[in-house]
């Protein structure tokens, strides 16, 4: 099973994930992981939160 799809931004300031954020609105999520937040993402045990 593979996760659905999603658009992945890495912001580089506190600031930029801010502004992310806001421009997002309600879409934007702060998605955070190691080694295990793919796997988990494919199992669809982390959502990415889309639908």
């Amino acid at each position: 099973m593979k996760p659905v799809s999603f658009k992945y931004v890495a912001p580089h300031t506190v600031d930029d994930a801010l502004d992310l954020l806001a421009t997002h609105g309600d879409e934007g999520k702060i998605v955070a992981g190691g080694q295990s937040l793919v796997p988990a993402m494919s199992f669809r045990l982390a959502p990415t939160g889309a639908c």
